[in-house]
């Protein structure tokens, strides 16, 4: 194998812009968060979730790429993979400062999102490196 087969061989793919996954990038602005709802709700139809569940996802996409947009550094890209009853949810940004869950008082007027993203979503994180933060829906049989 010559030393430019090997190259090209190594060179890392892009992920799969299929219907059970998609991957979009953006400049850190705030319209960015309305874009995002759109494409969340655009593929959530394609893949057949809808009601409750659906508005939840939206509302986690929604409050993560908030944080990425008001907090980060860079870019935000939005990842959503569905694999195996499951659906991932990944919003990252140049910031290595991990989000942080918190408690919001009675009067404060936000820094509740995370909060409420950990009270629907099965599960939530952030990267080792501390620029993204995921979180993780069931999605019943039979849909996506």
């Amino acid at each position: 194998m010559s030393p430019a087969t090997a190259v090209a061989l190594a060179a890392p793919k892009a992920p799969p812009q299929t219907p059970h996954a998609v991957d979009v990038a953006f400049a850190s602005d705030p319209a960015f968060v309305s874009r995002a709802r759109r494409i969340t709700r655009a593929l959530l139809g394609l893949w057949n979730v809808n009601g409750e569940l659906a508005e939840n996802i939206v509302f986690a996409v929604s409050e993560l790429v908030s944080n990425a947009v008001e907090h980060g550094t860079g870019d935000v890209r939005l990842r959503l993979r569905y694999h195996d009853g499951e659906l991932r949810i990944e919003v990252t940004d140049g910031n290595p400062t991990p989000a942080e869950l918190c408690l919001a008082g009675d009067d404060d007027e936000s820094g509740r999102g995370l909060f409420l993203v950990a009270v629907l979503a099965r599960t939530w994180g952030v990267s080792k490196d501390g620029k993204t933060t995921w979180c993780i829906f069931g999605i019943p049989e039979g849909r996506a």
